[in-house]
């Protein structure tokens, strides 16, 4: 059996930095988070791949404790960045890692996908999507992005490889375009365009 010292040390925050396209951050997180102790290769794909204007609106869809949305809203700091979860543990560890590295310009909140989001346009979302949520999540995610983005603006997401091609014909029916911008063996990084 596990010793009390033990479990109380998994009580605590896992706090780890990391350097994400230039920008060094901190991120602090927990157990039942996506990829609690460190940011995933996915999750570095997309940023590496997800090209930001200074002055970009941007929305981090299922933010977890933050890499992406905080990555976007350092990468435009005059535009505003929201982070969405349908989880509020993730939003609260959200909202407390833009504080812990001074964001401003980034807000994390409860939305069930775009819900909460209701008249907000972004010229920029980003999303490392689960595979185990279904088509029928997707769709709606595809289309929901589509409805929430300025003309011209751009729809990145990062996939397990396996899902490429479902990804593929989704943008081509809901945007009719696709650029498939990296493809390794664990994952594919696709762009869509409004």
């Amino acid at each position: 059996m596990p010793s009390p010292d033990y479990i109380a040390s998994l009580r605590e925050d896992i706090v780890f930095s990391d350097t994400l396209c230039g920008h060094t951050l901190t991120f602090h997180s927990t157990w039942g988070l996506f990829s609690p102790r460190g940011v995933d290769g996915g999750t570095r794909l997309l940023l590496d791949h997800a090209h930001v204007e200074e002055t970009d609106d941007c929305l981090d869809l299922g933010c977890g404790y933050g890499p992406i949305g905080l990555t976007l809203a350092r990468r435009a700091p005059k535009g505003r960045t929201c982070l969405v979860d349908k989880d509020f543990v993730a939003v609260d560890y959200s909202a407390r890692n833009a504080r812990v590295n001074g964001i401003a310009n980034a807000e994390a909140f409860l939305s069930n996908g775009f819900s909460a989001l209701e008249g907000r346009r972004f010229n920029v979302i980003a999303s490392n999507l689960p595979a185990k949520v279904g088509k029928e999540l997707l769709y709606l995610y595809l289309y929901d992005a589509f409805e929430h983005m300025h003309p011209g603006g751009r729809l990145y997401v990062v996939t397990i490889t396996g899902l490429r091609r479902f990804i593929e014909r989704g943008f081509k029916e809901v945007f009719g375009n696709y650029d498939k911008l990296k493809q390794g063996r664990e994952y594919t990084v696709a762009l869509a365009v409004r």
